[in-house]
């Protein structure tokens, strides 16, 4: 098994090699239970079975019983558009077999990671001491963050501040580490510095507040600068979810929206979605990570050698998990190959396409849109149509390979939503999908 096998690796990256061909990459379709276990069914055997048996299962039956988040007719959650660079460097990673816990163990890789973890760390202003690591995903880059904010007040039923509208990660992680949510109400949907001054009036125990860079059904930036003036006020941890819109950072026609971000002490952006990384890649970043080492760092006699004077950087001891993948590393060679104006330009299309695609639903007769969009989602509605219309809808659009666009509620009634990412996505398709809403 831990031979090198020729005609495996050659099976292997021909596969490679024709997938990263694909252009455009198609949408595919959910899969149907039985066929897939029939298709499964006997493989795992004591003996193995012909790679090329294997792999070609996986190539006619399954891959295709994915729908392809980075297909540029994906529009629906928060799609990814992985860069070819990327998606190549991940097989660099995975074929090296990077423990990416710690410095001694990986300190080229957690160099890497840590320079852009820099990057990031400068587009949101904060200061030269931030720094943090890569996590799976948003939601446990936010688990990591407030448990620090709790340990580090260490004050006794507390409580956090946050939006009705924050991401359901959110509520998850303060029922996970017993915070009570203290709820803000939004106005038009957006915390603002002036709802949560109200909201602490007469408040005890409360120790932070979580603001959102761009909520994900409609993209709304909260009112960060009010936020962290309140936070400030009150000597309350300053926590930014911004795991989809965080990456608005790199475009300079929205750079405006996200002034106050700079005061965060603790920041999330999901890389593998709009930075173009491939799943899974958040960037957890501390403006004082010594706050989150004393809490992360993990106690246990065979990870002492790991802890010196030396300064080494130990991604473990920043978040709550131990064993990691240098998950960072293939958004590092991407920004490094392909450099920052293209990351620009790349998050810049997304969002003129949300702009050009509001005004197309505006000057349609069958449209109407429900707001304008701050950042790369579209919310908007067909007058007439049933909760029921929208799903039968979004089912033909699939089936027919058009797009894969999904419901969503928005104040209780059921409407469209397009979630622009992909460079490739044009104003071309925009329209046949919008085409399609007239019957």
């Amino acid at each position: 098994m831990h031979s090198y096998d020729e005609r495996l690796t050659t099976l292997v990256f021909d596969y490679m090699r024709q997938r990263l061909a694909l252009d455009p990459v198609p949408l595919d379709h959910p899969g149907e239970k039985d066929k897939l276990d029939a298709a499964l069914a006997g493989l795992i055997t004591p003996e193995g079975a012909d790679p090329a048996k294997v792999l070609d299962i996986y190539d006619q039956q399954l891959s295709r019983a994915v729908i392809s988040a980075d297909s540029n007719r994906f529009l629906s959650f928060i799609p990814a558009a992985p860069t070819k660079a990327a998606l190549l460097f991940d097989m660099v990673v995975s074929c090296a077999s990077l423990q990416g816990i710690s410095w001694l163990e990986a300190s080229g890789a957690i160099a890497a990671e840590n320079q852009v973890l820099r990057l990031i760390a400068d587009y949101a202003g904060l200061p030269e001491t931030a720094g943090g690591c890569f996590v799976s995903g948003g939601s446990a880059a936010n688990l990591s963050a407030l448990v620090v904010a709790r340990d580090t007040a260490n004050v006794p039923n507390a409580k956090i501040a946050v939006s009705d509208q924050a991401h359901s990660s959110i509520s998850n992680t303060l029922r996970i580490i017993g915070v009570e949510a203290l709820v803000v109400p939004s106005e038009d949907h957006r915390l603002t510095g002036a709802s949560l001054r109200k909201a602490l009036e007469g408040q005890e125990n409360v120790i932070g507040v979580v603001a959102t860079s761009g909520t994900t059904n409609a993209g709304i930036v909260d009112d960060l600068k009010g936020v962290a003036e309140v936070a400030r006020e009150r000597g309350l941890w300053f926590h930014v979810d911004g795991a989809y819109g965080g990456a608005g950072l790199f475009a300079p026609s929205v750079r405006h929206r996200y002034e106050g971000i700079e005061h965060a002490d603790s920041f999330v952006v999901d890389p593998h979605k709009w930075l173009f990384a491939p799943f899974d890649c958040a960037a957890l970043v501390y403006r004082n990570p010594g706050l989150a080492r004393a809490v992360h760092t993990q106690d246990a006699s065979y990870l002492d050698v790991l802890h010196t004077d030396g300064g080494e950087w130990n991604p473990t001891d920043y978040a709550y998990h131990l064993t990691r993948r240098a998950r960072g590393l293939p958004l590092w060679f991407s920004l490094a190959v392909n450099g920052t104006d293209a990351y620009t330009e790349a998050v810049e299309r997304g969002l003129s396409l949300a702009r050009e695609t509001a005004e197309l639903i505006k000057e349609s007769d069958h449209l109407e849109l429900i707001r304008e969009p701050e950042l790369s989602a579209v919310l908007f509605r067909r007058p007439g149509w049933t909760a029921q219309d929208y799903y039968d809808w979004s089912e033909r659009l699939l089936a027919g390979q058009i797009g894969f666009v999904t419901p969503t509620g928005w104040e209780g009634e059921t409407v469209a939503r397009f979630a622009f990412l992909h460079p490739g996505t044009t104003i071309e398709i925009v329209k046949e999908i919008v085409a399609t809403m007239r019957d």
